[in-house]
C-alpha cells in the first residue's frame, strides 16, 4: 500500500482516539464500531461533555453514583443535542432529496425489471379478467 494522506478530519480523529483510549476497548469487545464514534465525534465536536467517560483516567473503571449521575446528564445533552440538530434540517429540502431517491430506486427497479425478462404489466382483456364471463344477448 502506498502513503496515501489521510482528509484532514480523519487525521483530527486519530489524535482524539488516542487521547481517548478507552474508546478502542469498546471497539474490541464490539459494543459500538470506529464509524459510529467518528460519527458523534464529527456532529459533537471534541469538547463535548460525552467523552469524558472514554478518557484515560488513572481512577480506574469503577462507576460511583456519582459518575452514574454524570453520564446520565451527559446523555441527556447528548440527546439535546441531537434534537437541535434535527430541527435545523430544512423540510423542503428534505423532501426534494427523498423525491430524488425515489426517482433513483424506481428507475433501479426498472432496469432489474428489464434484465430479470419480466414484462411490464399490461391492461388484461376480458378474457384474462374473468375466464366465465357471459355476455347479455
Amino acid at each position: 500500500m502506498g502513503n496515501k494522506k489521510l482528509h484532514p478530519t480523519v487525521e483530527q480523529f486519530k489524535v482524539f482516539v488516542k487521547e481517548h483510549p478507552k474508546l478502542i476497548s469498546e471497539v474490541k469487545n464490539g459494543s459500538n464500531t470506529l464509524q459510529s464514534f467518528y460519527e458523534d465525534w464529527y456532529l459533537l465536536g471534541e469538547e463535548d461533555p460525552f467523552w469524558e467517560k472514554y478518557r484515560n483516567n488513572d481512577e480506574g473503571d469503577i462507576d460511583t453514583p456519582l459518575e452514574s449521575n454524570e453520564k446520565t446528564e451527559t446523555d441527556g445533552k447528548w440527546m439535546k443535542q441531537i434534537g437541535s440538530i434535527i430541527q435545523k434540517v430544512d423540510a423542503n429540502q428534505m423532501q426534494y432529496h427523498l423525491n430524488n431517491l425515489s426517482q433513483v430506486i424506481a428507475s433501479v427497479q426498472g432496469v432489474l425489471a428489464q434484465f430479470q425478462g419480466e414484462k411490464q404489466s399490461t391492461a388484461p382483456t376480458n378474457e384474462q379478467r374473468n375466464p366465465f364471463s357471459f355476455r347479455k344477448d
